[in-house]
């Protein structure tokens, strides 16, 4: 089977500079450089607190936990790739979804994807449901289940799209549609995919989450999180639910994740050129059940996949066809790293039953299709080849074991 592509180049943002390509957005940011200094690096201001030239007078800046001119750069930047109004970057991708359902009330129910990153169910569950909130999960891939799930008291869905880990794509405009007319919003998680190739601002969505330690950092040295968004009546209370939370972004990791974000282009490019090679050469191995890629052709959601995104990103899922093979695969692979996280340059393979999706429960993991076979893969950037002979070396140990 051919490397399958969409067609479509990195679009024109269309935040305050509409002339620029995301590839010189991540490049240069929102501001191009610093203007007092001429600095091209945007300064960390590590300063907790800044002086106030008399009573009644700013400098647009007085505490760090609210705003932060390190911070407001990076979130610039953010929204001009995301193509929205507004940026919000938090500590964490966790930080940036717990402030945005504070929007949500006691009561109001939410539509949650069931085939997503398992510390959301945790938080959304475990936490908010302590507190009147209540939540559906189901395969937002699937229109008529998430019809099905509508209520009354509904104010929200929250979908991954892909999702995580099994590459279901939803359809982020007809999902906005459905929302929109009981007077909702969706909101959508794009870690997987990143603004490089995916926008759904542009598709209808209200608000856009991303766990920035992922593809934006892109160097798994640091944590943290974005809310974007278009909306005016929606921006003074996320700020308000930002300061006061506390979760906001420090300055230093503020730098870092700018620093990231400048290769973006690069790096998303790269991944997903050594995933679909790789996604190609593990579906047709022995020890392979099946392979979940959106790249593929023969996906189920591969045309809407096209219509609406860049790109198919670095992610990559597959069943080995006995489970006995798993834990001889973390072990033995070598230049693939057996990790938690994704999106980052190096190559992290990963267990989702017992590392990220172990906080949902078995019967939920095992309608998703989260079984004792399943193994993610992140594909970094190193040489395809590289990866594919460490795999195979892997893969060739199991079949020793197994027949000793």
């Amino acid at each position: 089977m051919e490397e399958a592509h969409c067609n479509h180049s990195p679009t024109k943002s269309k935040g305050c500079v509409p002339d620029r390509s995301l590839d010189t957005v991540a490049v240069r940011g929102a501001s191009l450089f610093e203007p007092r200094t001429g600095a091209i690096s945007t300064p960390i201001y590590q300063s907790s607190t800044f002086r106030h030239p008399g009573l009644f007078e700013s400098t647009g800046f007085d505490y760090s936990r609210g705003i932060n001119p390190t911070r407001t750069e990076l979130e610039h930047t953010l929204a001009l790739l995301e193509q929205g109004r507004y940026g919000l970057a938090f500590s964490s991708g966790m930080g940036a979804i717990s402030g945005l359902i504070k929007l949500y009330r006691p009561g109001d129910h939410l539509i949650v994807s069931e085939d997503l990153y398992g510390g959301t169910y945790r938080l959304f569950n475990e936490y908010y449901g302590r507190y009147g909130f209540s939540f559906s999960w189901v395969d937002t891939s699937n229109f008529a289940l998430l019809q099905a799930a509508l209520r009354p008291q509904t104010q929200a869905i929250f979908i991954e799209t892909p999702s995580n880990p099994m590459m279901k794509v939803t359809d982020i405009g007809r999902c906005a549609e459905f929302i929109h007319r009981q007077g909702g919003q969706l909101i959508v998680d794009n870690t997987l995919l990143s603004p490089y190739f995916q926008n759904p601002l542009n598709l209808g969505a209200d608000l856009v989450v991303h766990s920035g330690t992922k593809y934006l950092s892109g160097h798994n040295d640091t944590l943290s999180g974005f809310i974007v968004h278009s909306n005016a009546r929606l921006e003074q209370p996320l700020r308000e639910i930002q300061k006061s939370e506390g979760a906001s972004l420090s300055p230093f990791d503020a730098w870092l994740t700018l620093r990231g974000i400048k290769t973006l282009a690069l790096r998303m490019k790269k991944c997903e050129q050594n995933a679909q090679r790789i996604a190609l050469w593990l579906r047709e191995h022995p020890r392979v059940d099946q392979v979940f890629f959106t790249g593929f052709e023969d996906h189920p959601q591969y045309a809407l996949s096209c219509s609406q995104t860049r790109g198919f990103g670095g992610m990559i899922s597959f069943y080995v066809k006995d489970p006995k093979d798993v834990p001889i695969l973390l072990q033995k692979v070598s230049l693939i790293l057996f990790a938690e996280s994704l999106g980052g340059v190096e190559s992290l393979i990963t267990y989702p039953l017992v590392q990220t999706h172990n906080a949902i429960p078995d019967d939920m993991r095992k309608a998703a299709g989260i079984n004792d076979r399943l193994l993610r893969l992140s594909v970094g950037i190193e040489d395809a080849e590289d990866l594919i002979g460490d795999l195979a070396a892997a893969f060739s140990q199991c079949t020793k074991e197994r027949t000793a």
